[in-house]
């Protein structure tokens, strides 16, 4: 009876959706230190180098469900850790769930302030639920250097 049960249990948990843990999802000050060792890589090895290895969601700036995405002063993506289609294409329209425009708020900010925090809801690519997102960024020359931490 024990063995039908475990069966059981391990079937549903192989239908479910894959929703990462609380203990498996990112800090807010995870995310800021990525900006931070972003920026600072960005300063070291130049704008090129920096955005393709910003743009590998395999690489050195991806952990758990955080990633780097970058934009130049115009609101045009120039790199993204997670969706390799946003690369290239003007997000400054972009809208959140709720009708923000996001990317036209940091640019705003990020010319403005220089750095700072933003919330909006976006599609968690690790989860493929549109979520909470608190980001920190910071303007690095031309490029805005951001990542944000999901929130459930």
């Amino acid at each position: 009876m024990r063995t039908l049960a475990v069966a059981t249990l391990a079937a549903l948990a192989l239908l479910l959706p894959s929703v990462p843990a609380a203990e498996d999802r990112a800090t807010t000050k995870e995310a800021e230190a990525m900006v931070k060792k972003a920026v600072e890589f960005l300063k070291k090895q130049g704008k090129d180098k920096a955005l393709e290895v910003f743009s590998d969601p395999k690489g050195a700036f991806t952990y758990r469900d955080l990633y780097i995405a970058a934009y130049d002063l115009e609101g045009k993506c120039v790199a993204h850790g997670a969706k390799k289609d946003r690369i290239g294409k003007s997000l400054i329209g972009d809208k959140d769930a709720d009708g923000k425009l996001f990317v036209q708020e940091r640019v705003q900010m990020a010319k403005e302030k220089g750095k700072g925090w933003q919330e909006y809801k976006f599609l968690n690519p690790a989860t493929k639920q549109v979520e909470h997102k608190v980001a920190y960024f910071e303007l690095a020359g031309d490029v805005i250097v951001t990542c944000g931490a999901y929130k459930p």
